[in-house]
C-alpha cells in the first residue's frame, strides 16, 4: 500500500502543504466499466469485457462476504445502541469480550487498509493544527470522558510508526484530499488579524517576544529541519496545495470592506473511532465508529470526540490585565500631572475599553462560528456512523478492488506482456489520459487477484500477460448472481 505524507512549507509569502498521491481510484465503477468498453475496437468484444467485469465483480465480492460477515456480526456486539443487551444475551465473561473487542478492531482496520484510509499520523495533526480556517477558538478534548484501554491493547499488540499522542484515546483515519473555499467580508477577523500584527510589532520592539517564544522557535526550527528533509525527498509527482489565509494577505484599513476569498485543503473522508470512558457504576462496551466528509485540514478539530465547551484562552486573559495596566498607568500618570488633560485621560480609557471590548465580542463571534460548524458537521458533514459506516467500508473495498483488476487486465489486453513497474506506470497513465485523475496506482494487489481468479500468469522472465476474453469468462464460470438474474428474467417472461 502507498503511504501519504503531509508536510507545510512556506515559500514566497506562500503557505504549501505537499500531499503524495494516494492509491484510491476516483472514478465511479460504472463509468470506468463503460469508457474502458468504449475503447475496444469489436463489439462482441466488448460485450465479452463487460461480461467479464460483471463476474470479477461477483467474485469479488463473494471473496469478502464472509469476512464482512463476521465483521458485522462482531460490531452488533458492540454497537453503542443495542450492543449491551446482546453481550448479555451471550453471557460472556469479560476476557471473552475482551478477546472479541480486539477481533472486531482487527477485523475494522483490515478493511480500513483495503479501502485505502489512512491513520492520520502526528505530523499530518500537526500540519492540520498549524493553520487556523473558519475555525478560530481552541478546541480540546475531555480525556476524562474517553476510554485509554481499547486503543492501547490494541496497538500494543499491532504497533505502527508515527501514531499521534491521543492515539490510546481514539483514532483518526482519512482519506483523500480535496480544497474548500469561503468567500466573505470577514471584518472582525480581517481587525483580529492587524491587531495581531501591531501586538507582535510592540512585542518585537519591546524585545518580549523572544522571552515568549523562545520556547516554540527551538520547537519549529526542529519542525523546520524534518520538513526540509521530507520534502528533499519528495517525489516529482507528489501534489502540493496552497493554504490561503488571513495571516499571509497584506491587510489595510482600505481593504476591511472588501469580499476576500481563503483557502483550505480538506481531508475528503474522516473516520473516528473510539469508546466512551466506564462509569463507577457500568462498563462501557460500546465502540462509536463515526464517519465524516470534505472536513478542512485546519478545522479538524470539529470531528473530535468529547469537546471541551471552548473559553477565553490564557493569551486573551493576558491581552485584558496587560490592557488594564497599561490604561491604569496612563490615567494615573496624567492626574499626577500639573494640569491633567481630562480629554487624554478619556481617550486612554476609551481606547482600554474598546480593546476590551474587542477581545469579548470576537471570543463570542468565534462561539457562534464553533456552534454554525458543530451543527454543520453533524447535519451535512456527518455521512453516517456505527453500522451504516462499516456498510459503506466494505462496500468500498469491493469497488477499489474491482477497478483495480479491470484496469490491470484491460492494460494487459491492449498493451500485451509487460513487467510489474511498467504495468503499474501504464495503469497510471490510463487514468489520467481517459479520465483526468493522479493515482498511486498499487499493481502488486491488482497483479494478485488477478492471478487468483486465473486469468493473468507470468512468463519465464517475470513479464505478466492475459488470457483472451473469452477464456477469461470461460475461467471465472458463470456466477450465482448471474444464474439468479436469469432465473428471475426466466420467471418474469413465464
Amino acid at each position: 500500500m502507498a503511504t501519504t505524507e503531509t508536510t507545510a512549507k512556506l515559500s514566497k509569502n506562500k503557505d504549501v502543504i505537499r500531499l503524495e498521491r494516494e492509491s484510491v481510484i476516483p472514478i465511479l465503477k460504472p463509468k470506468l466499466t463503460v469508457h474502458l468498453a468504449n475503447l475496444i475496437e469489436h463489439s462482441s468484444d466488448r460485450a465479452d469485457f463487460l461480461k467479464l467485469c460483471k463476474r470479477v465483480e461477483y467474485t469479488i465480492r463473494a471473496w469478502y462476504m464472509l469476512q464482512f460477515e463476521d465483521l458485522m456480526q462482531l460490531y452488533s456486539l458492540f454497537d453503542p445502541v443495542h450492543g449491551t443487551q446482546k453481550l448479555q444475551q451471550q453471557n460472556l465473561s469479560a476476557d471473552e469480550i475482551d478477546i472479541l473487542e480486539q477481533n472486531f478492531l482487527r477485523y475494522l482496520f483490515q478493511v480500513m487498509e483495503k479501502s485505502n484510509f489512512k491513520i492520520a499520523t502526528e505530523e499530518e495533526i500537526d500540519v492540520a493544527h498549524s493553520g487556523q480556517y473558519l475555525l478560530n477558538l481552541p478546541i480540546t478534548v475531555d480525556d476524562s470522558k474517553l476510554d485509554k484501554k481499547l486503543l492501547k491493547t490494541y496497538f500494543e499488540s499491532h504497533p505502527q510508526e508515527d501514531l499521534p499522542d491521543f492515539s490510546d484515546k481514539y483514532i483518526i483515519f482519512r482519506r483523500g484530499i480535496g480544497i474548500d473555499k469561503t468567500t466573505d467580508y470577514f471584518f472582525m477577523e480581517k481587525v483580529d488579524a492587524m491587531i495581531a500584527r501591531f501586538w507582535a510589532w510592540i512585542l518585537r520592539k519591546t524585545r518580549l517576544e523572544k522571552v515568549l517564544s523562545r520556547r516554540s522557535n527551538s520547537r519549529s526550527k526542529k519542525d523546520s529541519r524534518k520538513d526540509n528533509e521530507i520534502i528533499s525527498e519528495a517525489e516529482d509527482d507528489a501534489l502540493y496545495v496552497e493554504r490561503i489565509r488571513l495571516e499571509n494577505m497584506d491587510l489595510s484599513f482600505r481593504n476591511l470592506s472588501s469580499k476576500i476569498t481563503i483557502q483550505e485543503p480538506t481531508f475528503d473522508r474522516i473516520i473516528v473511532i473510539y469508546r466512551r470512558a466506564s462509569s463507577r457504576v457500568k462498563a462501557e462496551r460500546g465502540i462509536y465508529v463515526k464517519h465524516f466528509k470534505n472536513i478542512p485540514m485546519a478545522d479538524l478539530e470539529i470531528v473530535l470526540p468529547e469537546k471541551k465547551n471552548p473559553s477565553l484562552t490564557p493569551m486573551d486573559w493576558v491581552k485584558f490585565l496587560i490592557s488594564a495596566a497599561v490604561g491604569l498607568v496612563a490615567v494615573v500618570g496624567s492626574v499626577e500631572m500639573p494640569k491633567a488633560d481630562l480629554w487624554v485621560m478619556f481617550a486612554i480609557l476609551s481606547t482600554v475599553i474598546g480593546y476590551c471590548a474587542k477581545i469579548y465580542f470576537t471570543f463570542q463571534q468565534n462561539m457562534t462560528t464553533y456552534q454554525n460548524l458543530i451543527t454543520q458537521s453533524m447535519y451535512d458533514k456527518q455521512l453516517d456512523s456505527g453500522k451504516g459506516t462499516l456498510l459503506h467500508l466494505c462496500d468500498d473495498v469491493i469497488q477499489q478492488e474491482v477497478k483495480e483488476v479491470i484496469i490491470s487486465f484491460f492494460i494487459l489486453m491492449e498493451q500485451g506482456k509487460a513487467t510489474l513497474e511498467d504495468l503499474d506506470q501504464q495503469c497510471e497513465e490510463l487514468i489520467k489520459d481517459e479520465f483526468g485523475e493522479d493515482c498511486n496506482f498499487d499493481v502488486d494487489d491488482a497483479v494478485h487477484k488477478l492471478e487468483k481468479l486465473g486469468i493473468v500468469s507470468r512468463d519465464t522472465i517475470g513479464r505478466y500477460y492475459c488470457v483472451g476474453l473469452k477464456r477469461a469468462n470461460e475461467i471465472i464460470g458463470t456466477t450465482t448472481e448471474e444464474l439468479v438474474l436469469k432465473a428471475k428474467q426466466g420467471s418474469l417472461s413465464a
